[in-house]
C-alpha cells in the first residue's frame, strides 16, 4: 500500500478513504451485522466468515502489484458504513467499473449516489479515464437507481453474470458513462 492513503471528500459528513488493514474489524463487523441484507446480491458475504477473511481481501486489493482495484471505505459521520471502489481498472483502454455496498441502516440517505458522483469526478479528472461502468443484479432496484440518477446509459444484460453464494447465477444490468457525457451532464449530478 502507498504511504499516503487516497481520500475523496464528498461532503462535510461523508468521505471516502482508501481502505487499509486497520479497517478490517469495522468492515467485517458491517458485513457480519448486515449479512442477511447483503447476501441477496453479494456473493462474497458467505465467504466472509471471520475478520481474517476481510483482512485477506484488503491485503489483495492493497498489494503493491495490484493495479486493477482501488477500494475505499465509506465514512459517514466518521463511521464505517460501507465500501465502494474501482475494479477491473484498465489503463490501456481508460476504463473501469465501480462497485459498492452499504449497511442496511444507512440506506436512503443519498450516501451511495453522492459517493459515486465524487468518484466519477475523481475518475474523469484525476485518473483521466474515458469510460465508467456499473453492473447491477436484475431486480436490485435500490442499486440500479444509482446509475440511472447519474445519467448512465443502460447497455444491456450480462446473462449469468454473477454466481451467488446459493449456487445460482443471476443476470446483471450493465450501465456506462463516458467522459464527454459526464462533462456535459455533471451540472445535473447531485
Amino acid at each position: 500500500m502507498k504511504a499516503t492513503a487516497i481520500e475523496v471528500p464528498v461532503s462535510e459528513d461523508l468521505k471516502l478513504r482508501e481502505i487499509s488493514l486497520s479497517d478490517a474489524p469495522a468492515v467485517f463487523n458491517l458485513i457480519n451485522t448486515n449479512r442477511e441484507f447483503l447476501r441477496k446480491w453479494l456473493p462474497f458475504v458467505d465467504y466472509s466468515k471471520a475478520v481474517t477473511d476481510t483482512e485477506a481481501f484488503i491485503k489483495s486489493v492493497t498489494a503493491a502489484g495490484n493495479t486493477s482495484d482501488l477500494v475505499f471505505v465509506v465514512l459517514y459521520q466518521e463511521q464505517h458504513v460501507g465500501v465502494i471502489g474501482f475494479k477491473s481498472i484498465d489503463p490501456a483502454n481508460l476504463k473501469l467499473e465501480i462497485g459498492y455496498w452499504l449497511a442496511e441502516q444507512h440506506q436512503h440517505k443519498g450516501i451511495v449516489i453522492r459517493s459515486c458522483a465524487a468518484l466519477l469526478k475523481y475518475t474523469f479528472e484525476k485518473m483521466q479515464m474515458n469510460r465508467v461502468q456499473i453492473k447491477v443484479g436484475i431486480g436490485n432496484m435500490h442499486s440500479n437507481s444509482i446509475p440511472k440518477k447519474l445519467h448512465f446509459t443502460f447497455e444491456g444484460i450480462e446473462r449469468d453474470g454473477e454466481l451467488l453464494s446459493n449456487g445460482q447465477f443471476h443476470d446483471l444490468e450493465v450501465y456506462s458513462l463516458l467522459r464527454w457525457e459526464w462533462a456535459k451532464e455533471q451540472k445535473f449530478i447531485l
